[in-house]
């Protein structure tokens, strides 16, 4: 097995190496897409019209729902694959920009994945608006060698035309007949003045891409945008968080339901429930919360795996005398978000000691400094090595690094002002007021226009190998190498008991 990126600097993907062969699988010509840009940010305006104007997704979610059962799907949403008592699944969270990243995590995915009877792609699957002429590349064409089902659960991005594209490629399902019109002058009424709706497939791309796929085991159609699997001892949920990252009510009682039995389940979701060395429990319009569904032991939760947030976490918390981990798995393929900003972790009782994260903060930290230095032309100021930068996040946090080497490197003047000027730690100082927008700002603004085209890349993704006895649940990553690729390195592992 390769080094990860926990032992050597060169396991992360630093230093000069060869590329990966991932460049063959991509199309001649791909498209970048900048978050600054006017023409990308109009069309994803309607999670902003939503927050102003009320949020219509439970509305429309229920419409596809609807639509869905009257075609013929399962009322309860479940899905049962015939798999055995042992088997293994695939997780892979916000992937589809279509470029460098994401075609990067593909060798390594196919490689991990063999043997695995299906995945799951955790929310985000189509960037920037989930329109359905972007499929083909950015998910036909990089997953067309995966000889197994994927499912899928929609994440914001997904929904800001609706659903539509989500709803035709998982779903199979014909588009909505438009709703009637809002009272006017109401609310409803000034939101669908400048809502983004979707525009006209092109039917012959859309037929050219699903060739692709099209092997009879990599079939798989959806009950609808949130579902469950019952695949050997376990039962795996998805659910759909929409434009805001909340539940309607309709979804809540469905997910109470499915949630009954003793039967061992893993839940996927579009929104964490922690993250950032926060809690996010996720409201259920009409009361309650999605972590108190998978909190209550009557439901026999093991597992919460969420995307949106474009990393890798894991907070192992003690409920009830057992252990709930709880998962971010969000580093498919989109921009990487930071992890070096985050304080030292104590949330839940899950210490320090405990949390694991991908990249490592030292490893962000020197990724970020790369960035501010070019963007602002001031790369001997800002750029540290990743030893530099590991040592000084080593410091600022009180934890010991994990490389070797690291623990001789001195914490100069310079490094502690572009630690501060970044945010490493997530720790307020004398630096604060003019601190660079790396953390809520940056994730707005700034960080999406982060992504770089030459590695390392710092993505990642799960299997999870499933026994009548466990779980055992390994993150993998993707730098975009040559060595990373031929043999992903495991990030993360942790052995989930069942009983």
């Amino acid at each position: 097995m390769s080094d990860s990126s926990r032992d050597t600097a060169a396991g992360a993907g630093w230093g000069t190496t060869e590329r990966g062969a991932y460049r063959h699988l991509m199309p001649h010509r791909t498209g970048k897409i900048s978050w600054l840009d006017p023409r990308t940010l109009w069309p994803a305006r309607n999670g902003v019209l939503a927050s102003l104007f009320g949020d219509p997704t439970g509305r429309t979610r229920s419409r596809w729902v609807a639509q869905r059962t009257a075609a013929g799907a399962p009322a309860d949403k479940v899905v049962r694959h015939p798999v055995a008592d042992r088997f293994s699944f695939m997780v892979i969270g916000d992937t589809g920009e279509g470029d460098d990243p994401q075609y990067a995590v593909v060798p390594g995915f196919l490689r991990a994945g063999r043997g695995s009877a299906f995945a799951v792609l955790a929310s985000d699957v189509i960037y920037p608006v989930g329109s359905t002429d972007d499929y083909d590349t950015k998910f036909f064409r990089p997953y067309q060698d995966y000889q197994a089902p994927i499912y899928a659960i929609p994440g914001n991005h997904d929904w800001y035309e609706d659903l539509d594209g989500f709803m035709r490629v998982f779903c199979d399902a014909p588009p909505l007949t438009p709703p009637p019109p809002p009272r006017r002058l109401s609310r409803a009424w000034w939101r669908s003045l400048l809502w983004h709706r979707p525009g006209p497939t092109d039917e012959r791309r859309l037929a050219a891409a699903r060739k692709l796929r099209s092997v009879p085991a990599q079939q798989a159609v959806q009950p609808g945008p949130y579902w469950a699997i019952d695949a050997g001892p376990v039962r795996i949920i998805g659910i759909d968080t929409g434009l805001l990252g909340t539940v309607d009510a309709e979804q809540g009682r469905w997910l109470r339901e499915v949630s009954r039995g003793d039967t061992p389940k893993i839940l996927v979701t579009g929104s964490p429930l922690y993250v950032d060395a926060e809690h996010h429990p996720c409201a259920i319009e009409g009361g309650g919360t999605v972590d108190e569904i998978v909190r209550d032991p009557d439901h026999h939760f093991v597992a919460a795996i969420g995307g949106d947030i474009h990393n890798y976490q894991r907070y192992p918390v003690a409920v009830d005398g057992r252990t709930i981990q709880y998962v971010v798995a969000g580093g498919g393929g989109a921009f990487m978000h930071a992890t070096h900003t985050m304080p030292r972790v104590s949330v839940a009782g899950v210490t320090e000691e405990d949390f694991r994260c991908y990249p490592l903060r030292g490893d962000s930290l020197a990724f970020y400094s790369g960035l501010y230095g070019r963007r602002l032309r001031m790369r001997r100021f800002f750029t540290l090595t990743e030893d530099q930068a590991t040592a000084v996040v080593s410091k600022r946090l009180g934890v010991p690094a994990t490389r070797a080497r690291v623990r001789d490197t001195p914490v100069t003047l310079r490094t502690r002002v572009v630690a501060s000027l970044l945010g490493a730690g997530g720790r307020p100082d004398r630096t604060s007021r003019l601190r660079l927008p790396v953390r809520k700002a940056h994730t707005r603004l700034f960080s999406p226009g982060s992504a770089t085209y030459s590695p390392p890349f710092f993505k990642s993704f799960l299997r999870l190998d499933v026994s009548p006895e466990s779980v055992r649940l390994r993150c993998f990553s993707a730098t975009g190498n040559l060595p990373q690729e031929l043999d992903p390195p495991v990030e993360d592992e942790v052995v989930i008991p069942l009983s």
